[in-house]
């Protein structure tokens, strides 16, 4: 049993592909932070436009 926790201790195989994994996940969170910030910059421009046409069509009633 010893044997066996000190062959797992320094085993290190699969390491590599956990050093991937984080990395892309890293990758990967970062374009979603992009996406989103740029997402919401669009929505809130659009919003805007919206608000600013109904209120010139508001104006145009009055």
């Amino acid at each position: 049993m010893r044997q066996f926790f000190k062959k797992l201790l320094t085993d290190e195989t699969g390491a590599v592909t956990v050093d991937w994994v984080v990395l892309t996940a890293g990758i990967v969170a970062l374009n979603v932070v992009v996406l989103l910030g740029l997402i919401e910059g669009g929505i809130n421009q659009a919003a805007s436009q919206i608000y600013d046409n109904m209120s010139q069509a508001i104006g145009f009633i009055n």
